[in-house]
């Protein structure tokens, strides 16, 4: 007896682990990484992670936030639909000088996982920077757009 109620619960548990919807099956991501190279100190810059919907079905995002104040990621108030893609901007106010390595989470609706894209990147004093962008021909990263 003790063996067959063992088995199905067992069972049961199987049921509902493989009834788990994954974000690798409902959504795929442009990159899970973006380095905005070396940036000049209070000039804020962003970039736009595009989100994919590869399911069959429409995909909400609950909610998406940072490690921290300094980095601030828009919310995507309307579902993606299926076969569609959404940006996620995330921005970084460049306040501090000094190696960036922060983590953005994105929540969906209906999966337990979150998912979790990274900007990096070094913040430069102005005088450095100058320095940085005339000795390597550096590309200036976009700036904030108002």
């Amino acid at each position: 007896m003790k063996k067959i109620l063992l088995l199905a619960t067992a069972f049961v548990f199987t049921l509902g682990m493989s009834a788990q919807v994954k974000i690798e099956e409902t959504v795929k991501i442009n990159t899970e990484n973006h380095d905005f190279g070396k940036i000049k100190q209070g000039v804020p810059v962003f970039y736009y992670f595009e989100i994919k919907n590869i399911s069959d079905k429409a995909v909400v995002v609950e909610n998406s936030w940072s490690t921290c104040g300094c980095t601030t990621p828009e919310k995507i108030v309307e579902p993606i639909m299926p076969g569609t893609t959404a940006k996620l901007k995330v921005e970084y106010n460049a306040a501090a000088v000094g190696p960036i390595n922060k983590d953005v989470y994105i929540k969906f609706a209906g999966i337990d996982q979150t998912k979790s894209v990274k900007i990096t990147g070094e913040v430069l004093t102005a005088e450095a920077y100058e320095i940085y962008v005339k000795e390597k021909g550096a590309k200036v990263p976009t700036p904030k757009k108002g």
